[in-house]
């Protein structure tokens, strides 16, 4: 819940929030899928999904929220990278029916 709250931080006016913070999730989400969807090869999707989920995550909670958001700079890195390699593999096993 805190990642979700952390991640509303990003919009203006910069307050945590879960509804807000629901909403720039669900919005990034689909801006990733989309970006997956256009580049994961057929073959092995799945493990080059975890991969580019953690290389997303790393990206994203490592060197942009230093920069833009404190509150998701904060949050441990390893159950974060989790969720973003669980993404990645999620979304190439669906995609690849």
């Amino acid at each position: 819940m805190e990642a979700t709250r952390a991640i509303g931080s990003l919009v203006p006016p910069g307050r945590p929030g879960l509804w807000r913070g629901g909403v720039v999730h669900g919005v990034i989400s689909l801006v990733v899928g989309e970006a997956l969807g256009a580049t994961l090869p057929s073959r092995r999707s799945v493990a080059w999904g975890t991969l580019a989920g953690l290389v997303i995550g790393w990206v994203n909670l490592s060197v942009l929220a230093r920069r833009f958001s404190p509150r998701l700079a904060a949050l441990p890195l390893g159950p974060q990278l989790a969720d973003n390699a669980a993404f990645g593999a999620v979304f190439a096993a669906v995609a690849d029916r």
